[in-house]
């Protein structure tokens, strides 16, 4: 269950009634000064991260082996973004849950996110595999 959703507004409730009790309207604007900031601060993040991911192609990353070390379950999804300062690929339903992201390097090798509620739920590596190469003519002989 996510008590984010709960716990968040009924601290906004009790706080607003304390403040009221103990400064009067003044309290009430000051706990609302505090949430105004605080949306502030998200959507400024945000932008910033949106801004950084810009200018680059959808669904590239530097390496892809590096994000897949850094990847957690339960991070969300603007901070997989600001981490690959890429928007993902888009492999799912628009608008439906799960969301399935795909960052790609230039080896080919990709990291398929999935996103449940704006969460990563689910990552996986996948690396291509290297064709044999054929034998050169400076190699050593096989060991008998």
């Amino acid at each position: 269950m996510n008590f984010q959703k709960i716990l968040v507004p009924v601290a906004v409730i009790v706080g607003s009634v304390l403040a009221y009790r103990s400064y009067g309207w003044a309290g009430i604007a000051a706990v609302f000064s505090v949430l105004i900031f605080g949306v502030l601060l998200n959507f400024n993040r945000m932008m910033q991260v949106l801004k950084r991911a810009a200018n680059r192609p959808i669904g590239y990353v530097d390496s892809a082996v590096m994000l897949n070390a850094k990847l957690k379950p339960g991070m969300t999804l603007m901070h997989v973004v600001a981490m690959t300062r890429a928007l993902g690929q888009l492999t799912s339903v628009k608008d439906a849950q799960p969301e399935v992201f795909v960052w790609t390097d230039g080896s080919r090798s990709s990291v398929t996110c999935t996103f449940v509620g704006g969460k990563l739920s689910h990552y996986e590596l996948f690396r291509p595999e290297t064709p044999d190469l054929p034998p050169s003519d400076d190699a050593a002989p096989p060991a008998p």
